[in-house]
């Protein structure tokens, strides 16, 4: 292969220049080179390679390269946003050609990443047990190093306590444990990233050494990670790259990550290389961890749930970790999924870049979010990126169900837009669809302190067998609640609850779903990150607005019913639930009156909404009188002196012989149905024609029937209301039921 060189040379921003610009006769030259056998061409590639690897970080040497297949401009966009750039086509430009095209680049190029990374290693635990059973000696020698790294940690914090000195060595200690952990490889460090998160459970002082573990590990070196990169993508690295940082600008559990620019298009990248023998470690760890939970099974009681099986499922996660393609495929999916949402940022996926070990994807400006004076620096707030962080974690737990399981600080940035990003994809995991309906409802019970339907709610998300009495935990749910929502809800710390909960599973037979257990580091991860900022916030405050504005707007039967029985008490409609709820739900920017209107109305004329059906026409009367009745109490109110008495006769109850709590009731009422209409009209996008279909449903047999009953009711109370007058004889309010 024809071969030319030139003098490299440091390049600004300390980066390295790797190439210069193809001529058109380097082009002619490779061309010509196709034709040389496969030996000659393999021995100059070697030869490449071990020049590349040769040079110094400031100066390279250029081979005449070979061309990368040509990506397309739609190898760098998502399938979303070409499937999104359909209503926006004729504006853009881009024909439907284009966009097909592009959509088939993308996926050829994926499925080459694919194929790169067929020979990915899948965790099961045969696997383990075969390759380190056989290796008693190497597991002898990790069982040591973990008791002994763990076992002296513990022993220097009793010797403080002995001695008094606790508090004096926090410092000292959290740095050993930070150092501990690292030494003890990737699985401890992901252990260490989940505590640095939670300054309810550690000192100010280990989280502030434990967040180093997030992106602040210690690098390996540039030539190991250049050379995987060669290997993993069958080229040099100057064919790949114009410029790449001249050191890692971040290192994680798993892998560290080079900031490099993209040769064929000069885009700037983030490149992840895996860390060499990683797969070595980990596979090792767990086969020690699954046998300590083969042993707590076999043994403690006082676990019931299936720890064996929670290892398993979190080993096959971090696995997947290790399978670069996968974390890609998983980026897009949640980019497709979750970032429609202007405050959301989800890097793209260049495939052609991508293999098991090495992932390219879109770079992203931003700050770690627990820097909280650099990002208040640029105006921005730490509180409001949580939320973002919150909102769209219910959206990923409770509506597709597929969720970013490892939401620590390093993964979550905010970018100088305000934007939340999401920059790593590797442990994913999904909420099955049965249990995301009976999670909303399991919090519509709690709110309601309806602790037997919080019971029944353990066997939709799978906790119980259907064979399992759960009468005995309603006294101990009922225990617990009416402590702990002895002010409000909004006020419940989340971990007081997983707590509370937990205490609870350890005393029945209770076998937690691996799922709910990521779904409880993912919410405690983000509370963890909140208090930081504000050690009074609460992330079910946080989360009210969503689980309203699901409550309002979902047409699921299961939530329809929630929301019935929320509304709903003893055969009267809670005005102030429905108030509390629209108040709430008109936080959540999605929040519309249309959408809160229809679901209800379908439940209310359909084949089962006659027990419904007697209710709305129950208080439909009731809140007709009110507004009724409460309209001439205003406008007796405003006459003047000497009119009054005329028209009351000197009556002491006035005209409309009501007792004075009476009135008062009937006032409330009109009060908070005027307040709930004001709320419809302030939603979103809220216009008197919105409610145009609703009369024309109104417009069906079971709509009239329905009207019917109603203006029945409502002559009737009136009329009982008239003769009341005439005969000046008072009548109770029970005696008006229709």
């Amino acid at each position: 292969m024809t071969m030319a060189s030139v003098n490299g040379h440091p390049t600004p921003a300390g980066m390295l220049s790797l190439s210069h610009p193809l001529s058109s006769s380097y082009h002619k030259v490779y061309v010509s080179v196709i034709s040389i056998s496969r030996m000659k061409e393999s021995r100059i590639r070697s030869r490449q390679r071990r020049k590349t690897r040769a040079l110094t970080l400031s100066a390279l040497v250029e081979a005449n390269p070979r061309t990368l297949p040509s990506l397309s401009e739609g190898t760098s966009r998502s399938i979303t946003k070409i499937n999104d750039a359909t209503q926006s086509a004729a504006a853009s430009g881009v024909t439907d050609s284009d966009r097909r095209k592009n959509l088939a680049d993308d996926m050829q190029a994926e499925a080459r990443a694919m194929t790169r990374a067929a020979t990915a290693s899948v965790y099961t635990p045969e696997m383990v047990a075969t390759k380190y059973g056989s290796r008693p000696f190497m597991v002898l020698r990790r069982t040591f190093d973990i008791l002994f790294g763990l076992g002296s940690f513990a022993f220097k914090l009793l010797l403080d306590k002995w001695d008094g000195q606790l508090n004096q060595n926090k410092s000292l200690r959290a740095v050993q444990l930070r150092k501990i952990f690292t030494a003890l490889g990737p699985t401890f460090v992901k252990i260490g990233q989940g505590l640095s998160t939670r300054p309810d459970l550690c000192p100010p002082e280990y989280l502030e050494e434990l967040s180093q573990l997030q992106d602040a590990l210690p690098t390996f070196p540039n030539a190991e990670a250049f050379s995987c990169i060669e290997k993993q993508l069958d080229f040099p690295l100057e064919d790949i790259y114009s410029s790449i940082s001249p050191s890692p600008i971040a290192a994680a559990s798993l892998g560290q990550v080079y900031k490099a620019q993209l040769k064929y298009s000069g885009q700037t990248v983030a490149v992840k290389v895996q860390r060499p023998g990683i797969e070595e470690a980990i596979g090792l760890d767990f086969y020690l961890i699954r046998g300590l939970a083969l042993f707590i099974n076999k043994n403690v009681d006082l676990i019931t749930s299936d720890v064996v099986a929670l290892v398993d499922e979190f080993a096959r996660r971090v696995y997947q970790e290790l399978n670069y393609v996968q974390e890609g495929k998983n980026a897009r999916r949640f980019k497709k999924l979750y970032a429609d949402k202007e405050d959301v940022f989800v890097p793209d996926i260049f495939w052609d870049y991508t293999s098991a070990k090495v992932l390219t994807m879109e770079w992203v400006d931003g700050v770690k979010l627990n820097e909280q004076v650099t990002i208040e620096r640029q105006g921005l707030k730490v509180l409001d990126l949580v939320t973002i962080g919150i909102q769209c974690s219910l959206r990923q737990l409770l509506e597709y169900g597929y969720f970013h399981a490892d939401p620590h600080p390093g993964n979550l940035l905010a970018t100088p837009e305000g934007k939340l990003a999401f920059i790593d994809f590797g442990m994913m995991s999904e909420t099955p669809e049965q249990a995301r309906f009976a999670i909303i409802g399991h919090v519509v019970h709690m709110v309601n302190r309806d602790y037997e339907a919080m019971a029944q709610d353990y066997y939709e998300l799978d906790f119980l067998s259907p064979d399992v009495d759960v009468s005995p935990i309603v006294p101990v749910l009922r225990d617990f609640f009416d402590d702990a929502l002895s002010s409000t809800v909004s006020e419940l710390n989340f971990k007081t609850l997983v707590d509370g909960l937990g205490a609870v599973f350890y005393q029945y037979p209770f076998n937690v779903p691996a799922y709910y257990a990521l779904i409880l580091r993912s919410l405690t991860v983000l509370e963890g990150l909140a208090l930081y900022a504000d050690p009074n916030f609460k992330v079910l405050a946080a989360s009210y607005p969503y689980f309203a504005k699901r409550l309002l707007t979902d047409p699921n039967p299961y939530l329809r019913d929630a929301l019935i029985e929320l509304l709903f008490k003893d055969g009267k409609f809670r005005w102030n639930r429905l108030e509390n709820l629209l108040v709430q739900g008109s936080k959540d920017r999605d929040f519309s009156a249309k959408d809160a209107l229809q679901p209800v109305l379908k439940l209310l004329l359909g084949p089962d909404g006659e027990e419904l059906r007697i209710l709305v026409t129950r208080e439909a009367v009731r809140v007709t009188e009110a507004v009724v009745v409460g309209s001439l109490m205003d406008t007796y109110s405003s006459l003047p002196d000497f009119m009054r008495t005329l028209v009351t006769s000197g009556s002491p109850t006035g005209p409309f012989l009501l007792k004075e709590a009476e009135q008062k009731n009937m006032l409330e009422l009109r009060g908070q149905v005027l307040r709930v209409w004001g709320l419809l009209q302030s939603s979103n996008n809220f216009d008197p024609s919105l409610l145009q279909p609703i009369l024309q449903v109104l417009q069906q047999g079971e709509a009239r029937d329905l009207g019917g009953r109603v203006l029945g009711g409502i002559a009737q109370r009136l009329a009982a209301r008239f003769l009341q007058q005439i005969l000046q004889a008072p009548t109770s309010a029970s005696s008006l039921q229709v």
